[in-house]
């Protein structure tokens, strides 16, 4: 029978130098979403840059619970994720910029970037149809007999499509190995979550499909931690997909020419007081885990990280013009 479960905080069954590693991936997190905005206003940045100021949580806290082992397949938001799976923070800066020796080689400079080594499957732009991508890639696993977990996000605009519902559907009749982060963060770009579903929790959706959904505190790295943990562990029981519904607020705009006009002040005003990274500083600080000056040394390491990662992308070429068709078309285009 479908349960929806509301995971709460309790003790953790990290070490103290992993729970350092989620404190130090969200710090970076923050950091190059940070300096990505102040390239963007430096004009180094073309196109859409998709803030993850407040999602810091979810992308390492979902990141951290998975093997190495597993599949993952992050959005535009996940930025934690790919930290954490290892890719390098230089050639996502470059990436961003969209320069020759990148991932996409200057043609797009989001985090539509993957890496298969890495068991890191790309972005696909229209959000939702990473569900049927990465059910197909825990039916392989299923298949093969691997002990693997496929895991992806999307947004709450997301649960509304199509794709949602036939990879999920697909998912839990196959009791495939799967897992679906839902990023509540209240807006699909402008509209409200509440005029774009009838009943109160996305997670109660899960009951449709006869599966688990979990509802949890997406600015509580550890609750999002656990429950995908637990997720897991049920995925490799052959149990089937869980659903966890990870409520959040998105603390900009859909992107940066967005000025998120129509969300309440008062609203962001709350959400800044459950900031991920002051509430885990905190929880760490009273468990005496990590003191200030050791806070403070961290995020000036991380600076200092991510100022000479971004002084390397901007060191690299940009694309010649005539490359613009390679690797797009199987059989090159001649230009007869």
């Amino acid at each position: 029978m479908a349960t929806q479960v509301d995971v709460q905080v309790g003790k953790s069954d990290l070490t103290i130098a992993q729970l350092l590693d989620v404190y130090r991936f969200m710090v970076l997190t923050r950091e190059v979403d940070g300096r990505i905005r102040t390239l963007y206003l430096q004009g180094k940045v073309t196109g859409g840059v998709y803030s993850q100021l407040g999602h810091e949580a979810i992308s390492v806290g979902t990141a951290f619970a998975l093997r190495p082992t597993d599949i993952v397949a992050p959005m535009h938001r996940d930025l934690g994720t790919h930290l954490v799976r290892g890719m390098e923070l230089g050639q996502i800066l470059a990436q961003i910029m969209a320069r020759e020796n990148t991932f996409t080689h200057g043609k797009d400079n989001a985090l539509h970037i993957g890496s298969y080594s890495r068991l890191v499957l790309p972005q696909i732009s229209m959000l939702g149809t990473s569900i049927p991508l990465a059910a197909g890639a825990a039916l392989t696993a299923k298949q093969r007999g691997e002990d693997r977990v496929a895991l992806t996000y999307v947004g709450d605009g997301a649960v509304n499509t199509g794709d949602f519902h036939e990879g999920l559907n697909f998912a839990a009749a196959l009791t495939l190995p799967f897992i679906l982060v839902v990023e509540n963060n209240q807006y699909a770009y402008s509209t409200h979550v509440s005029k774009q579903i009838a009943c109160e929790h996305i997670s109660q959706r899960a009951a449709g499909y006869g599966i688990p959904g979990v509802r949890v505190d997406g600015n509580d790295v550890l609750a999002v931690y656990r429950a995908t943990r637990q997720a897991t562990e049920r995925a490799r029981q052959g149990l089937g997909p869980t659903l966890i519904e990870c409520v959040t607020m998105r603390m900009r705009g859909h992107s940066e020419n967005d000025d998120a006009s129509y969300v309440p002040p008062e609203v962001l005003e709350k959400w800044r007081a459950r900031d991920p990274i002051e509430r885990f500083e905190r929880w760490l600080g009273e468990g005496g885990i990590l003191e200030l000056d050791a806070a403070a040394g961290i995020k000036a390491d991380v600076a200092q990280q991510v100022s000479e990662a971004a002084d390397w992308a901007l060191g690299q070429p940009m694309p010649e013009p005539e490359v613009a068709l390679q690797g797009v078309y199987r059989t090159p285009v001649s230009k007869g």
